[in-house]
């Protein structure tokens, strides 16, 4: 019976991790549909496809007006970079987006003070310079090149094409367009974001000894910062999905004992995790990947240690910490969230009644297409539709294995 509680109550940890940060998903696969519907690519080129400080800007600035969640924010850095933007920009947009945006400041100084939203927008900014210049350093233009066709060859299963000028903009046809965008990418994303949610709500019922012995608590002093640091975004790796769902556990880790440094670390590495990795290496390739994911964590843990000798040196540490009881009491209410939930779960069910004007399915990965642009195969009277050309030539290739069986058979 034990068991079966500790079942439950992990489920209902994830089941809150993800009401926490539903709107911010719909949202941002949204942001990313009217990307890849809307803009043209010789304009997306002109905005982010350089790798100076004027792209870095701008990328910061588009990122933080996006969507806090770090699944959907990849998703739009996708289609930046698939549309001709520059892969540092695309990364900077990133770190922009799960870092610096409003509702994730909102949500640190509720649950642990406006200190830690300071230090968030802080570090955010030297870690989007960081990673702007080990990117530039470390990743050549060929490189840059090669991973962008794998991006294109590893799309969310259909191609996008733009809907066209402003005119267009509040036409059925035009939301169509974003509709399926937004369907596919949350298609392709579900079971990594579904992993995501179950491993956090399971590791956040270890007990708070085990983390404070992990993290050093008793110690104090350089040893403790320098582990903390470190390991911060090795717990975050194993313990939560989205920037603004993993406040929460941040807040209980702060209460247990760990340092302001590992509590920056463990926020600044939402990015880090198992699921997003694996799509890092779906859209860019394992040897780009690598490097990607060590900028990262270098930018991370460096970022993180100036931001703890910044804040201590000015007295804006706090000095005080919530206790455990306070942090794990909140829950689902009425609230602002709730709200949100309820108009984005509206927006989304609209977006997804959208695709029925002009949806297939394709038979082999089930992806829900559009009957305009996907590729297609008649036979016998029927028409396939699919989402790209490896799908076909899968179906090509499972109807002559089924006519050669039938062939011998006969």
């Amino acid at each position: 019976m034990d068991l079966l509680t500790q079942i439950g109550q992990g489920l209902w940890n994830a089941f809150q991790m993800a009401w926490e940060v539903w709107w911010a998903l719909v949202l941002g696969f949204l942001l990313s549909g009217i990307v890849q519907a809307w803009v043209p690519r010789e304009r997306m080129e002109r905005a982010l496809g350089g790798r100076g400080p004027r792209t870095v800007a701008l990328a910061t600035g588009l990122g933080a007006a996006s969507s806090s969640c770090s699944y959907a924010a990849v998703a739009i850095a996708k289609s930046i970079f698939q549309k001709g933007g520059s892969l540092a920009g695309a990364m900077v947009f990133q770190f922009a987006s799960t870092n610096l945006v409003f509702e994730l400041g909102i949500v640190l100084w509720v649950f642990i003070g406006w200190q830690f939203t300071f230090a968030e927008l802080v570090g955010g900014v030297l870690l989007i310079a960081l990673m702007w210049l080990g990117i530039r350093l470390l990743v050549t233009r060929q490189q840059e090149e090669e991973a962008r066709e794998r991006a294109l060859a590893a799309s969310t299963g259909h191609e996008h094409h733009s809907a066209g000028g402003a005119s267009r903009f509040l036409s059925l046809e035009a939301w169509s367009d974003v509709a399926h965008n937004f369907r596919g990418d949350a298609q392709m994303l579900w079971k990594e974001i579904t992993a995501g949610f179950l491993i956090a709500g399971f590791i956040a019922l270890l007990p708070m000894d085990f983390f404070n012995g992990l993290f050093l608590t008793d110690r104090g002093g350089s040893g403790q910062l320098l582990e903390n640091v470190v390991l911060g975004p090795v717990v975050a790796v194993l313990a939560f999905v989205c920037s603004v769902g993993n406040v929460p556990l941040a807040a209980v880790l702060w209460a247990g004992g760990i340092s302001f440094a590992g509590v920056i670390s463990f926020i600044y590495a939402d990015l880090l995790i198992i699921p997003l990795v694996l799509v890092y290496r779906r859209y860019y390739g394992g040897r780009l990947t690598v490097v990607i994911v060590g900028l990262m964590f270098t930018a991370i843990v460096i970022s993180a240690l100036a931001v703890d000798g910044i804040f201590s040196a000015a007295g804006l540490v706090p000095s005080e910490r919530p206790s455990i009881d306070s942090i794990a009491a909140r829950g689902i209410s009425w609230n602002y969230t709730t709200a949100l939930n309820i108009v984005f779960t509206i927006v989304a069910a609209g977006l997804v009644a959208l695709t029925l004007r002009r949806g297939a399915r394709d038979p082999i990965c089930g992806m829900t297409v559009d009957r305009r642009k996907a590729l297609t195969l008649d036979m016998d009277g029927q028409t396939y539709y699919f989402c790209g050309s490896g799908c076909r030539a899968k179906f090509e290739a499972r109807l002559k294995a089924t006519e050669e069986v039938a062939a011998e058979a006969g």
